[in-house]
């Protein structure tokens, strides 16, 4: 496994149930670490116990293309160069066909698919630049397997694996690694705002989602994980 000592490390969605342990890991672990997400006052927290100067965050809607490149031209001014991209930002919306609204849809392709595309924009010229970086999204199996409920979560994720497959084919001569973990039900704050029955005890903790980001990252440079599946045995209700 790689070391992540003094790698340089971009984090978006640093303040959710999973992000905020990422960056603890991965800080613990001597990495360098560049943070952003949507709630200032949360993010102030995160750094705060990561040690990340305040200068090495930054608050945004990652899905505006204005602020992805203000994201790209403060990172930059910061950091010499990018070595992990680590997306654990995104929204869930699970509603059934007749109340799924249009806003609803157009968020979920916003949030899930856009703003993938925007960092891909902002940050893989810098990759390409040395031939060498990892980016890790998080489509969740709903991207690999559908369910009753999730037509625009599951449109945006399969998007997302179907666009980074194809930056990967792109990438071929490279040594650009892209990874997609496929997480199963896990008990974060995605579910509090969702009605369904589920049993959030039997769901795979953020604690060990993060665990699974974590060692992602230290994947061997001889290879690469294109793909890891981690999901929960059932937490359906009966």
């Amino acid at each position: 496994m790689e070391t992540l000592k003094d790698k340089h490390v971009l984090l978006i969605g640093a303040t959710g149930g999973i992000g905020s342990i990422t960056a603890k890991l991965l800080a613990g672990s001597g990495a360098k670490l560049f943070l952003a997400a949507r709630n200032s006052e949360k993010l102030t927290v995160v750094a705060a116990g990561c040690n990340v100067p305040a200068e090495r965050t930054f608050v945004l809607d990652i899905s505006k293309p204005e602020e992805a490149t203000a994201l790209k031209e403060k990172y930059f001014s910061q950091m010499p160069c990018i070595d992990i991209l680590i997306n654990a930002a995104g929204v869930g919306i699970i509603k059934p066909m007749d109340t799924l609204s249009e806003t609803d849809f157009m968020r979920s392709l916003n949030d899930n698919l856009f703003a993938p595309f925007l960092l891909l924009k902002a940050f893989l010229p810098a990759m390409k630049e040395v031939k060498k970086g990892l980016i890790i999204n998080i489509p969740g199996v709903l991207g690999k397997v559908p369910m009753a409920g999730a037509a625009a979560y599951s449109a945006s994720k399969y998007g997302l694996v179907g666009m980074m497959q194809s930056v990967r084919e792109e990438l071929k001569r490279t040594d650009i690694r892209i990874t997609n973990l496929f997480l199963g039900g896990t008990d974060s704050p995605f579910w509090d705002t969702i009605d369904l029955k589920v049993q959030r005890e039997k769901m795979v903790q953020s604690e060990e989602a993060a665990k699974a980001i974590w060692f992602l990252c230290q994947q061997p440079g001889s290879g690469v994980v294109s793909e890891m599946v981690l999901q929960p045995f059932n937490h359906q209700a009966i």
